[in-house]
């Protein structure tokens, strides 16, 4: 079992769920986050910090986010634009830092209008 981020993260990437991680299984693509399925212990500390709420045990899901399951373990075994081969399991997102790529189903999300400053 593990912790999915949604699409309330694309374009908003908060991080404090990054923060908060003591495993350091949360990687960054350019638009959204990923929890990485096999490095995720499940101790829940990302979900209550995440702003957005975005982030669900697996099991709770709502029903509109349960490609996002898919997704998120898709973001590490599949070949994504610009890779050579798939992510894999790097052991930690600090050392990958952002990725250039994000999964199809991220890539396809409409981008949200940002603020513009006053």
């Amino acid at each position: 079992m593990t912790y999915v981020i949604g699409s309330p993260c694309i374009d908003v990437k908060d991080r404090a769920c990054v923060e908060e991680c003591p495993v350091d299984c949360i990687y960054e693509g350019q638009r959204s986050l990923y929890i990485h399925p096999d490095e995720c212990v499940d101790c829940g500390a990302c979900e209550p910090v995440c702003p957005v709420e975005a982030i669900f045990y697996e099991d709770d899901l709502p029903p509109d986010l349960e490609p996002y399951l898919q997704d998120n373990a898709d973001f590490f075994e599949e070949t994504m634009a610009g890779q050579a081969e798939p992510l894999g399991s790097p052991g930690g997102a600090a050392a990958v830092g952002t990725l250039p790529f994000d999964t199809p189903l991220v890539t396809a999300f409409p981008p949200r209008a940002t603020a513009s400053p006053d």
